[in-house]
């Protein structure tokens, strides 16, 4: 007990809780207050500005940029600020954390298969990937009338929400007319025999110079193909025509 107490251990245990004392000490009046001192700043606002614009902006007040993420909103374009957290105005010690969401822009979806579906369940299926029913045209078909025969988009196609969607659709089979054929690129040869064997008849041939294509070759025609009309219609054709060259108009000079 005598050794424990002697004027040496006094003195060890002695230092050890003033040094102790010191540190409380500095801790207290001089780390404390330097940890949490710094001047403050008020945060700006930086929803709507770009990414790269917010970011010099927060960096001119010394504050740190945190990317926390992408969220679409329809009201601000990809790339810039939706939200910011600490909110604008607020007071926070320089070299704070200010969080900030991007727009990811204007969301896109694949168009579903709509081929050989009922109109009203083609409708539904677009409404339920946020697109819309477009215009729809008919033609005599052998399916169901109102069912699904083409649609504007394939498949898998992405498009953005809200995009409208043409289809074409079945009218059955109708009494008493004739669906008009498609006479486009074909040779008026075949042109009037196709009109012939629908029962139908060859209308007014219109000839229009062309420098790319063959002579008689149909680039239109009237009424136009789909379209239902009474046995013994006229079709009328417009048909390419040979085009001199100036060297062969040169030449009959």
């Amino acid at each position: 007990m005598k050794k424990f107490l002697n004027k040496e251990n006094l003195k060890k245990t002695a230092y050890t809780f003033g040094g102790l004392f010191l540190f409380i000490l500095l801790f207290n009046y001089l780390l404390m207050p330097w940890y949490v001192s710094g001047r403050e700043v008020v945060v700006p606002k930086v929803i709507g500005l770009s990414e790269e614009v917010a970011k010099n902006k927060l960096s001119d007040d010394d504050l740190d940029f945190v990317r926390a993420g992408e969220r679409y909103d329809e009201k601000y374009p990809k790339g810039t600020v939706i939200f910011q957290k600490p909110l604008a105005g607020a007071k926070v010690k320089e070299g704070r954390r200010i969080f900030l969401f991007i727009s990811s822009g204007v969301p896109f979806v694949k168009v579903p298969s709509l081929t050989g579906k009922m109109l009203r369940d083609a409708k539904l299926t677009l409404e339920r990937m946020d697109l819309t029913l477009g215009d729809t045209s008919m033609v005599e078909s052998d399916l169901p009338k109102l069912t699904v025969i083409e649609q504007q988009y394939y498949t898998g196609r992405e498009v953005k929400k809200g995009t409208k969607v043409n289809l074409t659709l079945s009218g059955g089979k109708v009494e008493g007319l004739i669906s008009v054929p498609d006479l486009l690129g074909k040779s008026l040869a075949q042109s009037e025999k196709t009109i012939l064997d629908n029962k139908l008849s060859l209308g007014r041939i219109n000839y229009q110079p062309s420098f790319s294509l063959l002579p008689n070759t149909v680039i239109d025609q009237y009424p136009s193909k789909d379209t239902f009309v009474k046995e013994g219609t006229s079709i009328d054709l417009f048909v390419t025509k040979d085009v001199e060259t100036p060297e062969e108009v040169e030449g009959k000079k």
